[in-house]
């Protein structure tokens, strides 16, 4: 420690040797050589894609991709290139749903996001369910119990028409398309192609699980090329069916106030066009790629000693969050508490400090229900879904 404390003692005064001229051509020459590094490292990411997987470098090539690779792909987006964007893209994805009366209106008649006291919930089991299927490989049994706990929730709804196939299949167009669409907009730079077509596959392999039908897209019936072919017919149908059923509705406004205010908790309202642009200057520019050890990760990898994860990374409400020292006294707890918010931890058990069931998940009257139809449903998903290719191709995923 004595050796530390001398070196940087000894720091100013070498640099109170260095006359200014040499110190000043030190400094840029420093700055010029972060720039170069910056420069060399910047697309990293994207050489390391094609080093990893040369037998998608075709787009004929591209149809033989995996549900397993796809996955890997797009979690590579979500976590190390472009977190930020892609999850307030995913979040903006299910705001927009509610512009479909017929889906505002369901969510307001069953009150989950109509009312306050349950809009924060459905919005942070929604994100739990969406996350462990996409954080988690196709074949592993967290993203299948997601996957089945998602598709029991739905499944007396869709029975009975309450939702509609058109409203399930736009909303799943939401989720494969908007990051796209926010990445190329708000980032640095637009996604390749082999990213976009991970994107489309993966999606594709994931409405294949919900029991989502594709026979309202042109392709829906013969069959899609790729995921570049199925995110193409994806995006002009949602468009259409916008334009065809997205109109000024009472439900839609209602649902929308309450879910804008969890979206905007910690989304600063001076974000505008030329924020955003000098945010895409400095990480094209100045950034280095984000590490390994800095990934995005939202949830806890292990389950408790109860077998319930945490959310670790979370606006508005703590659901699920761990009520840790650094959670209750750390740097955001202190701007929480300023703010009137709520600390994990706080009142009791109406955040669920012990963390989150994947098997319970969902509205209050759910929990504890439906659990062996959910483990009917994983027993279909562990012999279906393999990690396969959703377009016909037979290579599955290899442990």
């Amino acid at each position: 420690m004595s050796a530390l404390n001398n070196l940087l003692a000894a720091i100013p005064s070498t640099f109170d040797q260095i006359p200014p001229p040499r110190l000043t051509i030190a400094i840029v020459s420093l700055l010029l050589a972060y720039l170069l590094l910056v420069s060399a490292l910047r697309f990293q990411r994207v050489r390391q894609l094609h080093r990893q997987y040369p037998h998608y470098a075709t787009r004929a090539s591209m149809a033989q991709m995996t549900d397993h690779d796809a996955w890997a792909i797009q979690k590579s987006i979500l976590q190390l290139e472009f977190p930020t964007t892609a999850i307030k893209a995913l979040q903006f994805a299910l705001f927009r749903t509610y512009g479909i009366p017929t889906i505002s209106s369901l969510l307001l008649q069953t009150s989950q996001l109509s009312n306050p006291a349950t809009s924060f919930k459905r919005y942070a089991d929604t994100g739990a369910l969406i996350g462990q299927f996409m954080t988690y490989p196709p074949t592993s049994p967290r993203a299948r119990t997601a996957i089945a706990r998602t598709k029991f929730l739905h499944a007396g709804y869709r029975a009975s028409g309450k939702i509609l196939e058109s409203d399930m299949l736009y909303t799943l167009g939401l989720f494969a398309t908007e990051p796209i669409r926010f990445v190329q907009r708000f980032e640095w730079r637009d996604m390749i192609d082999l990213e976009q077509c991970a994107i489309g596959t993966y999606w594709k392999s994931l409405g294949d699980a919900l029991g989502i039908r594709y026979d309202l897209l042109p392709s829906g019936k013969i069959g899609f090329q790729d995921g570049l072919h199925f995110l193409e017919e994806l995006r002009e149908w949602s468009a259409k069916y916008e334009m065809d059923y997205m109109r000024p509705d009472a439900s839609n406004r209602l649902v929308a106030d309450k879910t804008m205010d969890v979206v905007v908790y910690g989304f600063p309202d001076w974000i505008f066009a030329g924020i955003v642009a000098l945010r895409r200057f400095a990480l094209r520019y100045l950034a280095l790629p984000r590490p390994g050890f800095l990934r995005l990760e939202v949830f806890s990898k292990t389950p408790n000693e109860d077998g319930r994860y945490y959310v670790r990374v979370w606006k508005g409400m703590p659901y699920y969050v761990q009520p840790t020292v650094w959670n209750r006294w750390g740097p955001r707890a202190w701007l929480t508490w300023a703010v009137g918010l709520p600390l994990p931890g706080d009142k009791g058990d109406t955040y669920y400090p012990h963390g989150f069931n994947l098997a319970d998940l969902g509205p209050r009257d759910f929990e504890g229900k439906g659990r062996q139809s959910v483990r009917e449903i994983e027993d279909v998903l562990n012999k279906e879904r393999r990690g396969q290719c959703p377009f016909g191709g037979n290579r599955g995923y290899q442990e």
